[in-house]
């Protein structure tokens, strides 16, 4: 099964809610949480989203490497102009999957353009 979602317009953590659903399979009736359902996620338009001024200057992604001072923080802003609004969408739908070993597997089946 195939899906494709228009992001224009949409608010970031809304398309992910949405993404994240679809992507696990929690739509069908077949649903089950070990196996990795048969979808593909494309989404199309990912730099009309509608992001307001006031996150991109606030909102902090933030990892941990585990050794001290290995915290790295970045704004909104720095990944858009690094990486583009695809990736803001990449990350919001992987921290709403579960984090076990098939998150890298549903990842794969997320097509971003």
């Amino acid at each position: 099964m195939e899906y494709n979602l228009d992001a224009t317009g949409e608010k970031l953590g809304r398309l992910s809610t949405k993404v994240a659903v679809l992507l696990m399979g929690k739509n069908r009736t077949d649903f089950e949480k070990n196996v990795v359902a048969d979808v593909k996620v494309n989404i199309t338009n990912v730099s009309k989203l509608d992001i307001s001024k006031k996150k991109i200057d606030q909102k902090e992604y933030s990892s941990y490497s585990g050794y001290p001072g290995g915290r790295k923080v970045e704004k909104m802003g720095k990944v858009i102009a690094k990486k583009g609004e695809a990736e803001l969408v990449r990350k919001a739908v992987r921290r709403m999957l579960p984090s076990n070993k098939l998150r890298p597997v549903l990842m794969k089946n997320l097509i971003i353009k």
